[in-house]
């Protein structure tokens, strides 16, 4: 249904690439509609393809064809103009394309190997550019080729993180040429290692000593790209119920009530719908990832309390692989629901023949700056994924299992998921 599409496409307004840069995509009625290419869709570049095809259920469909040509994009598009971003407290670059598709490349920080420091806050971490990537393709699928058919095998089958591709980028030529913000411009140097280097401007992490230097001047990155603009798509931000407290010695209020989320479920939107479902989902694969950090979340306005949470902001996850952190699961073991489609999926995943660890190595393996994670962080979501359905098991010990299962089948929800 048209309600359930974020846009309406008009055949009527042609495609009007110059406006990419600065989307005013308006019909004579002053409504707004997202332009269509002159002829058909197969016309329209990929990051619009993306786009048309987000709904009510998902940011993408399973067999969306756009998305892997996306991803090639991301890693072969022509860049034509960098800038920071504004925000947040790490290094981010905001990337455009020749076909006027965007991008948010954020820096390799941190080799492979190494794990966030013991004394670390969570709220002081590193981005991982490599965690980027690899939550995308946890929250998707991998197809396997096999002899006589071909086989596609889900990981957690959300679709709810944008596409993200891993790039090795020339700092001088498609960064330094190419930027028209001064206040990046200013800050590259050459190193004593004759390396090209640079460090931007934001609350962390950017000055000389924590500058990012090329080998000489090629550097690694996450291109994600961009959701439809807000003045296309306005977006809902959300503060996450289960927030942690960004303070060194307080404790939010879920850390100390066992029965928080008593008072949670009698919370709009949390009180209907299945908004404390799609909380339960974030859960998941925050604590598969090791991600402290889902402070807020977002919506699409347009499909009000009735649709999925956006899954942005992964760059914090995969950074200890010898530390399983059980408060993520806290939500979880304090709410005892969860969807039934999602657990039976981790049961699958569990299993020796779809193991997690070996689907997420087979499908990261198709990333350019492949490999993206470190082999004792693949085995880490192995036995986190053990102790999610332990938490499962004890949940339907205590509550019986109709009370924390949810059964999705037969719901618009999982009709419109599995036929699209």
């Amino acid at each position: 249904a048209d309600g359930d599409l974020l846009f309406n496409v008009n055949s009527d307004i042609r495609f009007n690439p110059r406006a990419a840069e600065q989307p005013e995509w308006q019909n004579e009625d002053n409504e707004e509609f997202l332009p269509t290419g002159e002829t058909s869709i197969d016309s329209y570049p990929n990051w619009l393809k993306f786009h048309i095809g987000i709904n009510r259920y998902e940011l993408y469909s399973r067999h969306n064809p756009a998305i892997e040509a996306l991803l090639q994009d991301l890693v072969s598009q022509k860049i034509t103009s960098v800038a920071m971003k504004s925000g947040g407290t790490q290094l981010k670059l905001i990337m455009t394309f020749q076909n006027y598709g965007q991008a948010l490349f954020k820096p390799m920080k941190q080799t492979r190997e190494q794990e966030t420091p013991p004394d670390f806050f969570y709220f002081s971490d590193y981005e991982r550019h490599n965690a980027e990537i690899a939550a995308f393709h946890l929250d998707r699928q991998v197809k396997r080729i096999c002899i006589k058919r071909k086989v596609e095998i889900l990981i957690l089958d959300f679709r709810r993180v944008p596409p993200v591709a891993g790039r090795l980028v020339n700092m001088t030529r498609e960064i330094r040429d190419v930027t028209r913000d001064k206040k990046l411009w200013r800050t590259f140097f050459i190193s004593p290692a004759n390396n090209i280097c640079f460090y931007g401007e934001c609350s962390y992490y950017c000055s000389t000593e924590h500058a990012l230097c090329g080998k000489p001047d090629q550097i690694e990155g996450s291109l994600a790209a961009f959701l439809p603009d807000l003045s296309l798509a306005k977006r809902k931000t959300w503060r996450n119920p289960w927030r942690r407290s960004y303070h060194k010695r307080k404790k939010a209020e879920w850390e100390v009530d066992p029965d928080y989320c008593e008072e949670v479920k009698q919370t709009p939107p949390y009180d209907s719908g299945t908004r404390i479902l799609d909380i339960m989902d974030m859960t998941v694969f925050d604590f598969l990832m090791g991600n402290m950090d889902r402070h807020h979340y977002e919506t699409f306005e347009k499909f009000g309390n009735e649709t999925f949470i956006i899954h942005l902001d992964n760059g914090r996850g995969f950074g200890k692989y010898s530390h399983d952190e059980l408060s993520i699961l806290v939500p979880l073991n304090q709410c005892c629901r969860i969807r039934k489609s999602t657990y039976l999926r981790l049961q699958l995943l569990a299993k020796e023949e779809y193991k997690l660890s070996l689907l997420m190595k087979e499908s990261l393996l198709k990333d350019k700056i492949a490999p993206i994670l470190y082999q004792p962080h693949l085995e880490a979501m192995d036995r986190r994924l053990r102790i999610v359905l332990k938490a499962v098991s004890d949940c339907i010990e205590k509550d019986g299992y109709d009370n924390v299962v949810e059964n999705d089948f037969n719901t618009d929800v999982n009709t419109v998921t599995t036929e699209r």
